[in-house]
């Protein structure tokens, strides 16, 4: 199984008046790159989620938005300061003694004094509302890696398909080695019957300069390569897992042989195919960046 690093996932959970709702995408990249959008109070639980995700996905730029909404009516409770209100009371009764005045204050006057009673927002528990966070997080993880192998599959079919094209190129390109040697023998030995007309035409110098010819085109060594790297991509490919650097690794190494190949053909029809094989090799690489 391998997975692609584009996915997508949703959840919404409500659970003892909270409701939490985590959406989740992402796009390749070299690493894990997680960005985090939630409101400024869960931020203590930025780390707990960046651990938790890493339980998901190993690499991608993922983009995670939480919103949170916290349906109690109660969570601010009135407090008292009594402390404050005996300061209020102690500075009026110096007052009154000092200007001989009669200490009129009422009970609803001084709830009335900044800071007497004062509203608190109820300390948050943690725990409850990571219980409520973890599982939206869980969610829409499980949602995301599912479409994160769907991807992975279309991908895999893809690649399959290529390097069974890249395949059939390379055969071609070892069934039309011979012949080009073969060609090169008939046209040189032509060449040198025009020239001599009726005299004896050395073989065993046409024989030296046609294997002159063919060693400087062989690219058995190349199509070899090629094809242990295209059935190595084909193992990688079903074994699965985070196979992403390997099969990048995998493909410059068919680039590499496949461009020793161009270099080497003296063919219009090997040139062409060897293009073809390039081309090949390029989009399986473009595919591959895909894959996680």
């Amino acid at each position: 199984m391998i997975k692609s690093m584009t996915g997508f996932g949703r959840c919404e959970i409500t659970e003892a008046d909270r409701k939490f709702t985590v959406e989740m995408k992402s796009v390749n990249h070299r690493y894990l790159d997680i960005n985090i959008k939630m409101p400024k109070k869960l931020n203590f639980f930025e780390s707990a989620i960046r651990n938790f995700l890493k339980t998901y996905m190993e690499r991608g730029k993922v983009d995670l938005f939480i919103t949170y909404e916290d349906m109690t009516e109660n969570r601010m409770a009135l407090k008292y300061n009594a402390d404050i209100a005996s300061e209020y009371m102690k500075y009026l009764d110096e007052m009154a003694a000092s200007f001989q005045l009669e200490n009129d204050m009422t009970v609803s006057r001084l709830s009335r004094y900044p800071d007497v009673f004062v509203m608190e927002e109820q300390t948050i528990d943690e725990k409850e509302i990571w219980a409520v966070l973890e599982k939206a997080l869980k969610g829409a993880c499980e949602q995301f890696v599912e479409t994160r192998i769907t991807e992975g599959e279309n991908l895999k079919k893809d690649i399959f398909g290529k390097l069974d094209d890249m395949l059939e190129k390379v055969d071609y390109i070892e069934e039309r080695s011979p012949q080009i040697v073969k060609e090169y023998r008939e046209k040189l030995e032509e060449k040198v019957k025009e020239l001599l007309g009726d005299s004896q035409i050395d073989e065993s110098r046409i024989a030296t300069e046609v294997t002159i010819f063919a060693d400087k085109i062989c690219t058995d060594e190349e199509t070899v390569r090629l094809k242990s790297h295209i059935q190595h991509m084909r193992s990688t490919l079903e074994a699965g897992g985070s196979i992403g650097r390997k099969l990048d690794f995998i493909a410059q190494e068919m680039n590499r042989e496949a461009n020793t190949t161009l270099s080497k053909a003296n063919d219009i029809q090997v040139s062409n195919v060897a293009i073809d094989l390039k081309t090949e090799i390029e989009k399986v690489r473009e595919q591959i960046q895909n894959i996680e």
